[in-house]
């Protein structure tokens, strides 16, 4: 769907901008939004209902767009500052449209006057159709078997192209940058350092040493079941707003539960229907517990580079908590483990 009125509203020449404006969400209040939408044609007939998102501010309303008779529902993304450059976020919005334009279900921005990546007052925002849908359930063979064709699909045409902006999972983003943050973090109780730190690098040379990947492609990049949702035809996405270079593993092992078995049986459902599109390469298992490692580092690091942010502070207050951290090292410990034992593996004929 694409609107034609932007009154107001500074479109966005991506490919010439560099950073985004060095603004917080501090002044990030309803009257600017509202005036945003205004400008944008969208006559908002309800107020804002806020959305659960920890990096952006998103919003659903109801709008008669243009005058328009007939008002339609819509969620309003407000980039987080300074986390991606305009051509990362514009890339986003190019690899949406790619998907789309193959049938593939994702909701894609709307787009105003030919562009989808809006600027006002500082601030980077885009403008989505509002849809419903229910919770993926990661038990549900059904579900996993729609899963992992929309999946295939979805890295099918992930694999045409290449990222020119978007980052790579990478062991320094995920792990050593992350490492440099939590020795800085002074959250950590002194007793808990020694033995934390100590964990954190032994899994982060042994993840390192492991992490080898010999493909990697478009992913969405954050596929868990939150970010999931279902509807009659088949799971969709709402955005992509991690999305990344990577192995094609990155975005099938966090449906993955249970002990080894239940992990085998999970993976065997899902790319049987995975393989009816895209061909996977059974060599990627062993990136599984690497890649589980950095999200866990990754996690904390994410966390305490928030942690200014008083949205975090409300939502996460066991961050700060001894508790917290005597768990994250067990964590740590556990997955060093893991990282020791051989790799899940597939039944003979994969």
């Amino acid at each position: 769907m694409a609107i034609k009125s932007a009154r107001g509203i500074n479109s966005l020449p991506a490919a010439k901008q560099d950073i985004i404006s060095r603004f917080d969400f501090a002044t990030l209040g309803p009257e600017l939004i509202l005036d945003a939408l205004l400008q944008l044609g969208l006559d908002v007939s309800s107020g804002l209902l806020a959305l659960n998102s920890y990096e952006n501010r998103v919003y659903q309303f109801t709008a008669y767009p243009d005058h328009s008779l007939q008002a339609q529902k819509y969620v309003v993304k407000f980039y987080r500052p300074e986390r991606w450059s305009p051509q990362q976020i514009q890339e986003e919005h190019d690899f949406a449209f790619e998907l789309a334009d193959a049938d593939i279900p994702m909701v894609a921005p709307l787009r105003f006057n030919g562009n989808s990546l809006l600027q006002y007052q500082g601030y980077y925002f885009a403008v989505f159709p509002s849809r419903g849908g229910r919770t993926l359930e990661v038990d549900n063979d059904e579900q996993l078997a729609m899963l992992g064709r929309f999946l295939g699909r979805m890295h099918q045409v992930g694999a045409k192209k290449t990222f020119s902006y978007r980052p790579t999972f990478s062991v320094d983003s995920h792990l050593l940058q992350s490492q440099q943050v939590l020795a800085k973090l002074e959250l950590i109780p002194d007793y808990m350092r020694p033995a934390f730190d100590t964990v954190l690098q032994q899994v982060i040379a042994e993840a390192s040493r492991q992490y080898q990947p010999t493909k990697q492609i478009r992913l969405h990049g954050d596929c868990h079941a939150g970010n999931l949702f279902y509807v009659d035809k088949g799971p969709f996405f709402v955005d992509l707003d991690d999305c990344r270079t990577g192995p094609a593993i990155q975005d099938i092992w966090m449906m993955l539960s249970g002990d080894q078995r239940e992990q085998r049986l999970t993976l065997e459902l899902m790319l049987d229907e995975y393989e009816q599109y895209c061909e996977f390469d059974p060599a990627e298992l062993k990136l599984i517990e690497p890649l589980r490692a950095m999200r866990i580092v990754h996690y904390m690091a994410w966390l305490a580079r928030r942690w200014q942010d008083q949205a975090f502070v409300q939502s996460f207050p066991w961050f700060a908590t001894d508790k917290y951290w005597e768990q994250q090292c067990l964590v740590l410990k556990e997955q060093l483990a893991l990282l020791q034992q051989p790799p899940l593996s597939l039944v003979p004929g994969y």
